[in-house]
């Protein structure tokens, strides 16, 4: 049996090893400051410092960034190597459609003349636009945004971290040539040193203006992603401009429906008045929502019993004595010992109050709740 072995030159590779060597030496001199080292300038140190900073969070960036737009770390690394492999990303459904298509199924199910159904029907539909817009939204940030950072830390940032250790080679074979003119005993041998200092001295001095012209150049490349970044957050105001749309056609929609408990659209403009002028007053979360602008038939409520407005200073705490369930989306749920804010409706109504529990509004029933400070108004 012929095998053919690999011709090892054994001059070559002892010569490697005792470079290795001298190199592992040189290295443990320097960390111990038992030999001279070359210092790079301090305009060369504050490139380098901000080549590293600008490295560590463009990666952190790009990272962070990958993992709002794509949440499932199975589903980025899927993407990455099909992206290695320069074959197309599979199609796949997110968890908006998947909820979509459940919804108008089960609508289908449950009976598209039965309220229920219809508004499940309405919902999944809508979940649907909201999931093409999530798509688009991914794809659009991906182009704009993750990906010509990407290109940033796998190109120049690359070439960079290349230079820099052929410039830090360079340093240490100058510093190398420094000690055997310090150790040449002969004359001939003090020539040779110094002749080989000279060429180490140039190829460093080369090697540096090489590695400063890429270190100057992230001035350039951070003015690019700012432009980057201005594209990422229009694809975000877009993106949220389409959700924000279709969500109002959707409350449009149910609100049409009709039914035995109609679809009370909520104000957007009045839960932000209401969270910079209350937020973060109140208990637990409500359980159900109330509207004051909404008719109702129960007891001695009426539309003209729940006031539009309520200024401020007419609310006053209360405490709610046990828990009541809300009996249709004009009232509140309440929790026992909570506390919420409650006015006097207007007309003043016997049985009921007008309450605000959080973002939430509505009619409390008066027997439910006692006052905290009757005699002090407190602003919410």
């Amino acid at each position: 049996m012929n095998i053919n072995l690999p011709n090892f030159n054994m001059k070559n590779l002892v010569k490697e090893a005792g470079s290795t060597i001298s190199r592992v030496v040189q290295l443990t001199e320097e960390k111990l400051g038992t030999t001279e080292r070359t210092e790079y300038d301090i305009h060369f140190q504050n490139l380098a410092e901000r080549a590293d900073v600008t490295k560590t969070w463009t990666e952190k960036i790009v990272r962070d960034t990958e993992s709002v737009l794509i949440p499932n770390p199975q589903n980025r690394v899927e993407d990455y190597i099909f992206e290695k492999i320069e074959k197309s990303k599979p199609k796949r459904l997110s968890n908006l459609e998947h909820l979509a298509l459940d919804m108008i199924e089960a609508g289908g199910d449950f009976g598209q003349d039965m309220p229920y159904g219809q508004a499940l029907i309405k919902v999944g539909q809508a979940e649907q636009k909201l999931g093409q817009c999530e798509h688009d939204f991914i794809a659009t940030s991906g182009i704009c945004f993750t990906q010509p950072l990407r290109k940033f830390l796998d190109g120049e940032m690359k070439t960079i971290s290349k230079e820099r250790g052929i410039l830090e080679t360079k340093r240490l074979d100058l510093d190398a040539c420094k000690n055997r003119v310090k150790k040449a005993r002969s004359m001939l041998g003090q020539q040779a040193a110094e002749r080989d200092l000279r060429v180490a001295q140039a190829e460093f001095d080369r090697q540096s203006e090489i590695t400063k012209l890429l270190l100057d150049g992230i001035s350039t490349s951070q003015a690019s992603h700012l432009r980057h970044l201005h594209a990422f957050i229009q694809t975000q105001v877009r993106y949220y401009k389409q959700c924000s749309d279709v969500m109002d056609q959707l409350q449009r929609d149910l609100a049409n429906l009709g039914g035995p408990t109609p679809y009370a659209p909520l104000d957007l403009q009045d839960a932000a008045k209401s969270s910079s002028v209350g937020g973060g007053i109140g208990g637990n979360g409500p359980r159900g929502a109330g509207n004051h602008n909404s008719n109702s038939g129960h007891g001695q409520k009426s539309n003209q019993s729940m006031p539009i407005h309520v200024n401020t200073d007419q609310m006053q705490r209360a405490r709610v004595l046990c828990s009541y369930d809300a009996k249709d989306h004009t009232e509140l749920n309440l929790n026992a010992n909570e506390v919420i804010f409650v006015a006097e409706c207007s007309p003043v109504n016997e049985d009921y109050m007008y309450g605000k529990q959080g973002l939430m509004k509505g009619l409390v029933p008066r027997a439910f709740v006692e006052m905290l400070d009757e005699e002090q108004d407190v602003t919410l």
